[in-house]
């Protein structure tokens, strides 16, 4: 998620870690979808422009220690969307904060090692753009 000063969307899970918005696909809903809801619940922001798809990676799910909750693997599929909204207001009370922050800090900032390899390895330029 990018707003209109290419900054990048975080936000707090449990006041412990920080990652991309995300969450799971509830029954009758497409992964698409679910991200928007995520986000919103998330962060409080509504206002999405579809970009592309950025692709799935799996892993565990993020312990206290910041480490691997080996009782939990999940596929984490991302979305790249941008928006006008500026403002951050979480619904979720889970996600008591988010941050818009420059591309460069956001590997510092995301807790787990494979969201940190994720997002390092994205191609920001648009395929047939330059």
């Amino acid at each position: 998620m990018l707003n209109s000063r290419g900054e990048v969307l975080v936000t707090n899970q449990g006041g412990r870690s920080w990652s991309l918005p995300k969450g799971h696909v509830d029954d009758g809903e497409s992964a698409r979808d679910a991200a928007a809801r995520e986000i919103y619940e998330e962060t409080g922001v509504r206002d999405l422009v579809y970009v592309r798809d950025l692709g799935s990676y799996d892993r565990f799910r993020t312990a206290f220690d910041g480490g691997d909750d080996v009782e939990e693997l999940k596929t984490i599929t991302m979305f790249l969307y941008t928006t006008v909204e500026m403002a951050l207001a979480p619904v979720d009370p889970v996600h008591p904060e988010a941050r818009w922050v420059s591309r460069d800090e956001v590997v510092g900032l995301l807790t787990h090692r494979l969201d940190q390899a994720f997002f390092a390895g994205i191609n920001w330029v648009p395929a047939g753009g330059g």
